[in-house]
């Protein structure tokens, strides 16, 4: 996987971290504070921990809480991705 979507990161973080029912995570969320979603520190922590484990990737906790909006922080993760990705051959 060389690119994680919207889509995928708001499952992972339901899945890991529940949602707030008056939460639509299914709309226009790119850059809303993850606060606002109901996700703290730990709920993200525990997201990307899942996250460099199915993909084995590494993201600097520094990098992680600096991203305060699910676009950042895919932004981190797709660079993470990019520079795990094979060279072509």
């Amino acid at each position: 996987m060389s690119h994680m979507t919207l889509d995928e990161l708001t499952t992972l973080l339901r899945e890991c971290a529940g949602e707030d029912e008056s939460v639509d995570l299914d709309g226009d969320v790119l850059d809303t504070p993850l606060d606002d979603l109901g996700y703290d520190s730990l709920a993200v922590l525990q997201t990307t921990g899942r996250i460099e484990r199915e993909y084995d990737i590494e993201l600097a906790e520094e990098t992680v809480a600096e991203a305060h909006t699910p676009r950042l922080l895919l932004e981190f993760i797709n660079a993470s991705l990019a520079e795990h990705e094979p060279a072509a051959a």
